[in-house]
Formats: structure tokens, sequence, C-alpha cells
């Protein structure tokens, strides 16, 4: 890897040690497939188990930074300027169903602004990271958003909408339009990876709503600083309180607008 902070050293070191868990655990997943009780539990207790093992070895590493991550390791109390930002699987339906695409991803917040993120898909062995003012990096190879300039040979990647939301017509709307407009829209599973697809120039657009801020912290980081674009559905600043997340290549940032604003 190139010569970055001492942070994405640490986040490097972390995410082999938990990747081991997570690699392990998903080769039992195919046998608990078969089972009346199904892999529900199971993938819980990785999760959680994962997140256990990066919170120790970071508490380790960076002793007084807060935590905020998705299975309840939270810092209560702030003590610092510094929080962590944790998903131990982003993309749990895929791990557990035995899909192989899934991710570890975490941020670095500093005073309200992520400064480091890093996202590793174990299966593939691919290790997206990026740092503030410092580029992306996929390994040990610089990245950066396509090129492409029409909309027409583009692909967009998009999740949701989740089982139990309301509203799912808007993004169906919201799903026929970029398919009337895109080369392919596709629905990989993980918001993480789709964010470091789009940094790396395999995806030109992603659109989500209503996802939670573990999803997208290191995402944001590592699309900005490969060169991408993050707003909203209307091309305003991102807002976590807004819902809507929209990231591109930033040369279709404004047609995709054009496009999800035609759904309202």
């Amino acid at each position: 890897m190139p010569l970055l902070s001492p942070e994405i050293n640490v986040l490097e070191k972390v995410c082999i040690k938990a990747s081991k868990t997570i690699i392990r655990d998903f080769g039992e997943i195919e046998k608990l497939q078969v089972s009346k009780k199904g892999p529900g539990d199971f993938v819980t207790k990785t999760d959680q188990k994962v997140e256990e093992i990066i919170i120790e070895e970071l508490e380790r590493a960076r002793p007084g930074y807060n935590f905020l991550a998705e299975e309840g390791g939270t810092t209560k109390e702030k003590k610092s300027e510094f929080t962590w930002i944790i998903d131990p699987i982003d993309g749990t339906a895929n791990f557990m169903h035995g899909i192989p695409h899934f991710a570890i991803s975490i941020g670095l917040e500093k005073n309200g602004e992520i400064i480091v993120g890093i996202i590793f898909d174990p299966i593939k062995n691919e290790m997206f990271y990026a740092e503030k003012g410092r580029g992306s990096y996929l390994n040990n190879t610089r990245i950066r958003v396509s090129s492409r300039n029409i909309i027409g040979d583009s692909v967009a990647l998009t999740g949701g909408p989740a089982f139990a939301e309301d509203n799912k017509q808007n993004f169906y709307n919201e799903y026929i339009a970029m398919s009337n407009h895109c080369h392919q829209v596709r629905k990989l599973g993980s918001a993480a990876l789709d964010l470091a697809y789009v940094a790396a120039g395999r995806a030109e657009i992603f659109w989500h709503k209503n996802l939670k801020y573990w999803d997208i912290a290191a995402g944001l980081i590592i699309v900005k600083e490969a060169g991408g674009t993050i707003t909203d559905f209307k091309g305003k600043t991102f807002d976590l309180n807004n819902k809507e997340l929209l990231a591109t290549n930033s040369r279709l940032d404004s047609e995709t607008v054009k496009i999800l604003s035609s759904t309202k």
C-alpha cells in the first residue's frame, strides 16, 4: 500500500483480523440454509462478534476515540473529537443467503467531518480506502471515478426499498426512470461497495434513500477523494437528515438530478 496515515495502517490491520471471523462464518452459511431455524440468528452473532473485534482493536490502537456502530457498540459520552463509524458487515442479507458480496466499512470522523474511510471486501480481497486530501486507493493502486459523460453509457447502482418500507412506488418510479436512461441499473446489496465501485469507475451513479450513517461514512470520502460528487436528489449538499444520497462521477450529476426530479 502507498505510505498514508497511521490511521489507514491501523484500519488495514483491523479489517484483516476481523475478516477472518467473517470468512470462517461465511463458510458455515451454506449448511444453515437448509436448517429449519435458518441462518438469521447465526448471522446476527457474526455481526456482533466482528463488531466487538473491530472496537477492541481500534480501542487498543486509539484509546479514547468515540464509537458509533451498527450493532450497538456506541460511545454514550463523547470523549474525543474523533469518532469511528463502523458497519461490521455491510450487505448482511447477501451474507445470510450465501451471496459473496459484502464488506467491512469503517470511517473516522473528526469534529463532524469524515477524514478517513476504508471498505474491505474479504471475499475478493479488495480494500478501498481514502483520507482527506490524499486521494482514494484500491489496494496499492490509485483510483478515480469514470470519465463517461453520456448517461446512456452509464451503469447505475441502487438499493431498497426495505420490505417494511412505505412508499415503495416512489422507488419503483425512480428505478424505471433511471432504467430508461442508463445502460444498466443494478442492485448489488451493499451500499458501501456501491460507493466504492463509483469511486473505482466500475459504475457512474449510485442513488439510495434512508441509509444509516455507518452504511455510507467510509464510502462518502472514498467517492469524494476519487473525484466524485455527493449530493441529495436535488443536487444540493448531502445531509444525513435529508435521507437522499446521490453519488456520481461528477460528469453525470446534473442529468441524474433531472431524471430523479422528474419522478416526483
